[in-house]
């Protein structure tokens, strides 16, 4: 992961990018300012791994490398550089005292305090966070939409609980133009969010209540949680949204622990994720969404697979 790292923080696929041909390493290392035995053998490395590919008229990209472009619309390279910063790294060499009985987490033994309070008070990892959050939503809202659409039929408005900075609400409003969107999430979060036509910022706390809808939304929210406070969560949400023909949409992993499923790794992958940045937060079952629903006061729930590495849930009071 550092040396991908390197590679984004040079920029190397942005040059790549926009020399839009083979680039000799002489040009590569003259136009990034690198020293050309370093960067020669940073490269070796990445083509070796097949980020990037060497031809005899130099290195070329990848459908991999590509997804590295600071600003690519499916890139990932925030959620790398959030990942791999310094910050989210201390807390995986205090991960044994989360396993421990009575352990402490992981994050808080490594900086003293949980993540959210972390970012409240350091803009500059709120903006990773932030930046990373919108970068998967670039990927996972497209899945949505074309694996899903049927989630939105009959919704006006939705709530975007943890919403972040307003990408994923930006690109449903997009999707779906006739639905008004409330973009919910912590004061500080909302109030560096872009404006957007159709989505509305709103700061508050999740615990006390939720803006109302038709439809209450959370991506990536309640997996930083544990039962009892999802449950919570998912209660302001039910008294949010109409009892006639309000949903909850929870767009979330549902670990199956199938070995044929190639997604499942990553799966499981992000529960250690949970493990080492969140106080108590996990990856569910469908029997573990099943219960903190049914505790929620839901009646009933559905749950959809995407081509992607979370579900769609709907649930109904």
């Amino acid at each position: 992961m550092a040396v991908v790292k390197c590679a984004i923080q040079l920029g190397i696929p942005d040059a790549l990018e926009a020399h839009g041909g083979p680039v000799k390493l002489s040009d590569l290392s003259s136009a990034l300012g690198c020293s050309p035995s370093a960067l020669h053998r940073i490269m070796r490395f990445l083509v070796h791994r097949k980020i990037f590919k060497e031809a005899p008229a130099g290195y070329l990209q990848t459908p991999l490398s590509r997804l590295l472009l600071k600003n690519g619309e499916k890139s990932l390279a925030a959620l790398l550089l959030l990942e791999s910063s310094p910050v989210m790294l201390a807390p995986w060499h205090c991960l044994s005292a989360r396993v421990l009985d009575n352990g402490s987490p992981a994050f808080e033994s490594a900086h003293g305090e949980d993540i959210w309070s972390y970012a409240e008070e350091n803009p500059g990892h709120n903006k990773l966070i932030n930046d990373a959050m919108a970068c998967d939503a670039r990927v996972a809202v497209p899945a949505i939409v074309e694996g899903c659409p049927e989630a939105f039929d009959g919704v006006e408005s939705v709530v975007d609980v943890g919403g972040g900075d307003g990408t994923t609400l930006r690109l449903l409003v997009e999707a779906f133009p006739s639905i008004r969107g409330i973009n919910f999430d912590l004061p500080h979060v909302v109030s560096v969010a872009l404006d957007y036509v159709g989505v509305e910022h709103v700061g508050g706390d999740m615990f006390a209540s939720v803006p109302k809808a038709d439809a209450a939304y959370l991506m990536w929210v309640l997996h930083d949680w544990d039962d009892d406070e999802c449950i919570q969560i998912l209660r302001k949400c039910r008294e949010a949204i109409p009892k006639d023909k309000g949903k909850v949409i929870i767009v979330e992993a549902v670990v199956e622990e199938d070995n044929n499923d190639k997604l499942e790794y990553v799966r499981l992958m992000l529960d250690m994720v949970m493990m080492a940045h969140t106080n108590k937060g996990k990856e569910r079952t469908s029997k573990e969404w099943a219960y903190v629903l049914s505790e929620s006061g839901f009646s009933r729930h559905t749950i959809k697979n995407i081509k992607a590495v979370q579900s769609v849930i709907e649930a109904y009071p």
